[in-house]
Parts: structure tokens; sequence; C-alpha cells
């Protein structure tokens, strides 16, 4: 083997030519470091020998014998079986296996051979299709007789092969495998090095030697994005930033015009904003609550705040109907005041645009709302102190400091009706304040939900009709299909069509999806807010944002298609009204998760339970789409599961950078070059040390 550290390529590995090289790559292995960080999935205990006198069907067992008999049979033209019996003096075990006739070289009667599979009783005999088996030299087994590792594979690729190429990369390799922690951090956890971690996620001795490599390999993931966002909030609040004035007569006018109170959790969470906005350091906030909490209120109540000062706030958000929406919201709360509001977005014309970005231009102060626009070529907002993200979820690490890159060192209020669990919030958004509006307006109804199955379609219609004919409104969903505009608006406008000749005939129905118009869609909402339109038919352009309190049924197609934060969302449309409210869930369920997420529906108006759900449903992988973040994935840490090594981690991280806040000293040169690799430009850390 052409020995290259760990980036020797696998092809040097012996028994690994160019085909089975190229088998290797399509699962991402190009390298022994590749391999050596490619952790099974599982373990199969094959330690303990059951005598086959002691089997029962159905079964998944080990038994060491020794062959009894090798049969090779043509049940028919173009098939073979293969039998081998093994025997332990209580009874024989026949391990069989199809079109595999070059295995019949592999045993000889008399040599001692160990099989694992599951057991089956048939024509009075014990047997086993297709068992695991090595042949027992004495040595250390690889197959069975052990905790066998059991990899992810793809098709063309194999446990066997892979699991030994495994064994003699790691033999050789394992213990070349850098530490990255500083020994005081490794200590103080308990944690085994990393060389003998990498050795026991494979092949390790029992259970206490996996779960020791697990946490430690664990903990390193976990303190490494740790010990990033430590870093980085420490950059931010080293930073000089804009010390806005006290709140006066302008934010006592806004109080006064509301309608309602605030709740003590909008007065608090705003307390909080309002000393960060004041302070000379930086704001990095994360403002969660459920749906229909009041945070747009509190956020108006920032805006305000940053263009009475006579500075700039841009509030970015990822739809046009919710930019839409954000607009027509703020503009009566704030423009009484003498503060514009403007509107960015893609779709708009190039005068429109040119209408917005003028005095946006000129550092005109006031409150510009937008999408992605917002952060495009040309957009300049020279005195931008405060940026406003909302469902920050669907932005990336990238995008929220493309929008500070327009102006000053602005404060940032990060926006999310997704709620988050401790653990996951501390994982993605460590490097903002956190701030919860965890009280509902007063008046909030519960939105009754209920999971009806395709053949109830009707009922759910006709229930639809009578809301109407009650005078108020209703939103149908359509299903979820392919990830392609064009096909989700098709299907929008199909099911439209056919509300409309059928179960709805009669009504006046709506229709927006994302390949309407601005113009267009706008002119829908309008009319559906002003009840012109009773039923609007729509694809999850509406899943935020949108509220009209006449609303009171929610119908989503094809309930099973969508996550539970979708679900949550799209019901939080309906009940902000006085009347009773309802979200009618039409599906058929082909999985046990989809059904227990319509469970979950069924069973909960609460956000935070709702999303702890979520998360134990899903997995912390794909709960957000850590790759959105500019997040890595994590092969071995999971937030929910580890939410004490999470902690651990985090303070033994800041602790690090307290003592080291640049990461300068020798020591600390890998962690530095774990993190530039490993971050970079996603969290800002290139430059780091």
């Amino acid at each position: 083997m052409i020995d290259q550290g760990l980036e020797t390529p696998l092809r040097f590995c012996k028994g690994v030519g160019p085909a089975r090289a190229r088998d290797l790559a399509r699962l991402g292995l190009r390298t022994v470091g590749d391999l050596l960080f490619y952790f099974p999935r599982r373990h199969e205990d094959r330690r303990e020998f059951c005598p086959v006198g002691h089997l029962r069907p159905g079964e998944v067992r080990t038994v060491r014998g020794v062959v009894h008999a090798v049969e090779e049979r043509h049940p028919r033209p173009g098939l073979s079986l293969l039998r081998v019996g093994i025997s332990d003096r209580t009874g024989i075990l026949w391990g069989t296996w199809f079109n595999q006739p070059f295995r019949k070289a592999q045993f000889r009667r008399g040599m001692m051979v160990i099989f694992s599979g599951r057991v089956e009783r048939r024509f009075g005999e014990w047997r086993m299709d297709n068992p695991e088996y090595e042949i027992d030299t004495g040595a250390d087994p690889l197959h069975v007789g052990r905790l066998v590792p059991v990899y992810p594979l793809k098709e063309g690729i194999f446990q066997r092969p892979l699991r030994a190429l495994a064994r003699e990369v790691v033999e050789r390799f394992a213990p070349r495998v850098p530490d990255l922690l500083p020994a005081p951090v490794r200590e103080r956890a308990g944690l085994v090095p990393a060389a003998v971690a990498v050795r026991d996620m494979h092949f390790p001795a029992d259970e206490t030697a996996l779960e020791a490599a697990r946490r430690r390999l664990a903990f390193e993931e976990l303190f490494l994005l740790q010990l990033a966002i430590a870093l980085q909030r420490r950059q931010v609040k080293q930073r000089e930033g804009i010390s806005h004035p006290p709140d006066g007569e302008l934010h006592a006018r806004f109080l006064c015009a509301l309608p309602f109170p605030l709740t003590a959790a909008q007065e608090r969470v705003y307390g909080e904003i309002r000393a960060d906005m004041e302070s000379p350091r930086p704001m990095n906030r994360l403002l969660q609550g459920d749906v229909g909490s009041g945070k747009t209120l509190v956020a108006a109540m920032a805006a305000l705040k940053a263009a009475g000062a006579g500075y700039q706030c841009a509030f970015m958000v990822p739809t046009e109907i919710l930019a839409e929406q954000h607009y027509q919201n703020l503009r009566p709360l704030l423009e009484p005041l003498g503060v514009p509001v403007g509107l960015l977005t893609g779709s708009q014309s190039a005068s429109e645009r040119a209408r917005v970005m003028e005095p946006m231009a000129a550092g005109e102060a006031g409150v510009y709302v937008g999408t992605h626009a917002l952060i495009g070529e040309g957009v300049m907002l020279p005195r931008l102190s405060l940026a406003i993200t909302d469902e920050q979820h669907r932005f990336g690490v990238r995008q929220r400091a493309m929008l500070l890159e327009k102006g000053l060192a602005a404060d940032v209020l990060v926006m999310t009706a997704t709620p988050i669990p401790r653990t996951l919030a501390l994982t993605l958004f460590g490097d903002l304040d956190l701030s919860v509006i965890d009280q509902m307006p007063p008046g909030r109804r519960p939105v009754q939900t209920h999971w009806l199955p395709g053949t109830r379609r009707r009922e759910a219609y006709a229930f639809v009709r009578q809301e109407v004919a009650k005078g108020n409104q209703a939103y149908v969903v359509c299903p979820l299909v392919e990830e392609s505009d064009k096909l989700q608006a098709e299907a929008a406008t199909r099911l439209a069509a056919d509300l409309e000749r059928g179960e709805l005939r009669g009504l006046r129905v709506g229709l927006v999806h994302g390949r309407l118009p601005a113009r267009e869609r706008e002119e829908v909402m309008a009319r559906f807010r002003s009840g012109e339109v009773q039923v609007l038919v729509a694809t999850t352009v509406i899943e935020v944002g949108v509220d009209v309190p006449a609303a009171t049924v929610m119908v989503v197609e094809g309930a099973e298609r969508f996550g539970l934060a979708q679900l949550h969302q799209l019901r939080g449309r309906v009940g902000r009204g006085n009347q009773p409210s309802y979200c009618l869930l039409i599906g058929d369920p082909g999985s046990e998760e989809a059904r227990m997420r319509l469970q979950a529906m069924e069973r909960t108006t609460d956000g935070f339970e709702i999303a702890e759900e979520d998360l134990r449903l899903r997995g912390p992988g794909e709960f957000f789409g850590l790759r959105q973040h500019g997040l890595p994935d994590f092969r071995v840490a999971n937030p929910l599961r580890d939410h004490a090594l999470l902690e651990e981690a985090r303070a033994a991280a800041a602790a690090l950078v307290e003592g080291d806040p640049g990461l300068r000293s020798p020591a600390h040169a890998p962690l530095r070059q774990a993190l530039r690799e490993r971050f970079g430009e996603r969290l800002g850390l290139v430059g780091i040390g």
C-alpha cells in the first residue's frame, strides 16, 4: 500500500481495484480517512452461541458447529442451491444460499464454522437463508462471534468485503487519527483518545467501549461547533455598534394607537430588545414565538425605534406573499407616525424597484420590507441600523451576513414561528441571545384539529360550506408534489377548478400559488381579506404571515405529505378571530411516521410540543435542513439525545475562548485548522487565529 497517511487513496488498499474503487466512491469513500470516519449504522451482537437444540423459529441467532455436510442441488435449470449443515451435538443447522455455487469451495467437512442469521424451521430441519458466516480458526473473528459492524450500503456494495476493508484500514491507520481536543478538555470530560474512539466505533470489544467511542466523537463534533459559535459571538460583542436613543414620544404614540394592550411576554421581550439596541454593542438576538403570539408587533416596535432615530431597518422574509403581508401590516402602524414603509421584491417592475431603491440608497430613514431582493446587487442601505429576518430557518448564514454588509454595524433580530427545542437552538443559533414570547394574546382560541381519511373528503367540504354559510371563510391547501413551482402551481390550479365544479360549486373560490405574478396574487389576497373570495385554494405560499380573521377553516389535502412544522404553520392561518376555528387534515398515511405526525396534530396545538415531536420523528439532521445554515451534518452527535453533552461541550468551548480568545496558542493550531476546514466562510471564521 502506498502510504500517504489518512489521504492514502483506497485504491491502493489490498483487493481494491479500479472497479471497486469506483463503487466505494459512490459511498463518498475515496481515502482511508473517509473510511475511518464512515461509521457503522449499528452493531449486531453475535457473541453468544446458541445450541441448535435451543433454537426458536423467527429468532436471530449465532450458532457454532462442525461442518457435517456440503450439498449442491439444482432444483430447476438456472437455479442452484447450496446447503451447508453444521452440527454441535444438539442438532444440525443448514445454511442455504441460492445461485452462489462459488461458496461451495469455502466449506469442507470437519471444519469449525459460525453461522449468524434468522432461524426458520422447514420440513423438519433448522435452516438459515444466506447466513453471515465465518470459518472459526481461533483468530479474532470479523463477521460473527463479536459486536459486528453493519455499514450503510448502496447497490453493488456488500457488507462482508466492506467490513474486511474497514478492519484492514482501521488496524493500520486509526492510530494516526489526530487528536483535535486539547488534553485538558479531554481529561476534564473523561474522554478516550481520538484514535481509540475511531477504532472502537468500528470494532468495539464490548458495549462499554462502543459507548465511550460514541461519546468521545459526539463531544468533538459538538465542541467544534460550539467553539466556532463562541468565537463568532466574541467577534460580534467586540464590534462597535449603534447606540439607539431611549424610547420617547414616538413610542408612546405607537402604543396609544394600538386597539389592545401588549401581553406581558411582549413587554418583556421588547424590553430585552430595547436594552440591546440602546447598548453600544450590536444586538444579535433570536425571537421565538408560536404562531399568532404577536412577534410581528414586537418587531414593528424595534423597527420604529431604528427609523425614529433616523436610521434604516431592513425586514427580510423568505416569500413574496409574506413580504406583502408584512408591508400591509406595518404601513398602518408606522406611516401615521411619519415612518415610511417600502416594499422590495424580485417580481416588481424596474420602475417600482427604482422607486423604492432611490430613498434606500440616499440613506432615507424608514422600514424596508423585502425578500432576497434586499441582498441583491445594487441594493444599498447606507444607514442600516437594524436587520430583521423572519422565518430565519429558510435563510442561510451567508444570506444573513450579506444583509448586514449593506450598512453599518447593524443590530440583528432573527424571528421564527417554528418553535425550536433548546438543545437545537443552542446548535443552530448558539451565536444569538434568545427571547421567547411564551404567551398568546387574550381571546385566541385553540384550533380544533381533525384527521380525516380520503374516504371522508366530502364531509370535510360539506363542513366548509356550513362555515361559509355562517359568513366565515376557508383555506384549502393542495398536496405537496415534486419540488417544482411549475408542477405545484398546476396541481393547485387543477384542485381549484375541480372544487369549483364539484364540492364547492356556487362558492367564490380564489387561487394563489408561487408562479402567479405578484400583482395578481395581491389582488386575490385583497379580495380574500375583504371577504369577496370565500375559499382560497393555495400552495404552501400561505404557510406564514397571512392574517385573515374571518377565516375559520383550514383544509389540508394530502396532509400525510407535509412535515409537522409545516402543518402547524398552516394551522396557524386560522383561529385569528373570535370564532371557533378548525383544521381538517385529509390524508391516508402510508407509513407509521406519517400516521404519528397526523396524530400529533390532533393531540396538541402547542408549538413547542409539536417541535419536540418533529425533532424526535425526523432527527436533528433534517429538522431544519442543517445545510441551509451552512452547518455540517453530524456523523455521531444527536443534539436531542446528547443535550447534556452539548451543554458540557458549550461550557468547555466558552472556557477555552475565554482563555485564548484568538486560539493563537501553538497547542490550538489543530483546532484552528479544523474550524477553517469545517466552517470557514459559513460562520465568518476564515481569518481565525
